[in-house]
């Protein structure tokens, strides 16, 4: 559930060209099943798929570099404060969650914390995730538990000193998390509200479209403006609707399109880890939540990028 950022133009990746090419002719593909429609309502299981794809679990938590076993962690994301490797998240008991009780679970997604007590590196977006509701974490924790367990240990972080001691987590989360930050009500239209859950919370997209301080905290202040040292040494883009430096010139079905296949709308495509984003999150939603989100990011202040 850590995210992937996106990557500029020129890193152009031919599998994505074709995993474009089979949205336009017929649907999703990846290396496990996924709902591209809602799921039944009544279904914790299929609605925690589609949760699980919305959230970035999958591209995150899967080494897909090394054709690794679905969300059996071990990935690499490079930062400037280390790399970090994604845990197993099935429901392995040993190297995995098959212990966590619904509590663990909800904590750990919307407080950062383990269940032995200890923090968890803001690289887990959880400053995003606490705004999730308990039905999705609850509906992504059922899917979750309901995929083989993979017997694969988490490999250590190596994060550079001294970001990678724990107690000065509680100091960082002190001054950067705010554990209030639950959606608003809005007067905005009901696609507007469901894009800002989507961008803000479920698909945490600020969590790498916006820039950190040098202690990783996240410059709220230019939320999605563009962020000069992503994960893996990558600019990430500035998504907010600037006419220079943004998305200004970009219409709704640009937008769209783009989440769906990673097609710009001046028929380049992404590059970067924003395929993974793309090929395992945004290109498995639903059309009406594709349109949600880019509701909301049209609507955001224009700021210029860094």
């Amino acid at each position: 559930m850590q995210d992937v950022t996106g990557g500029g133009r020129g890193a152009i990746r031919s599998s994505l060209a074709v995993a474009a090419v089979l949205w336009i002719v017929g649907g999703p593909w990846s290396g496990v099943s996924a709902q591209s429609e809602a799921p039944a309502e009544a279904d914790p299981v299929a609605r925690g798929a589609y949760v699980m794809r919305a959230a970035g679990c999958f591209a995150c938590h899967t080494d897909l570099k090394n054709a690794g076993p679905p969300l059996a962690g071990g990935r690499a994301l490079k930062t400037p404060f280390g790399t970090f490797f994604t845990p197993n998240i099935t429901p392995d008991r040993e190297h995995g969650i098959g212990t966590w009780t619904d509590s663990d679970f909800i904590r750990a997604l919307r407080a950062g914390v383990a269940p032995d007590g200890g923090h968890y590196f803001p690289a887990f977006p959880y400053t995003s995730y606490v705004g999730m509701t308990d039905r999705d974490i609850l509906d992504l924790k059922a899917y979750l538990f309901a995929q083989p367990p993979v017997a694969q240990a988490n490999r250590p972080h190596d994060i550079d000193f001294p970001f990678g001691f724990r107690p000065l987590l509680g100091a960082w989360k002190a001054l950067y998390f705010n554990k209030a930050a639950v959606p608003e009500p809005s007067r905005q239209d009901e696609a507007w509200n469901r894009g800002a859950y989507l961008v803000e919370h479920l698909g945490h997209c600020g969590e790498c479209h916006t820039p950190r301080n040098m202690l990783g905290g996240l410059d709220r202040d230019r939320s999605m403006a563009g962020n000069p040292r992503g994960p893996d040494g990558d600019k990430v883009p500035n998504i907010t609707p600037h006419p220079e430096d943004g998305l200004g010139d970009w219409s709704a079905s640009d937008l769209t399109w783009f989440l769906k296949t990673g097609f710009f709308p001046d028929g380049d495509f992404a590059g970067g880890a924003m395929t993974d984003v793309v090929e395992h999150s945004t290109g498995h939603l639903t059309d009406a939540d594709r349109a949600a989100m880019a509701a909301y990011l049209r609507a955001l202040p224009p700021l210029v990028g860094p």
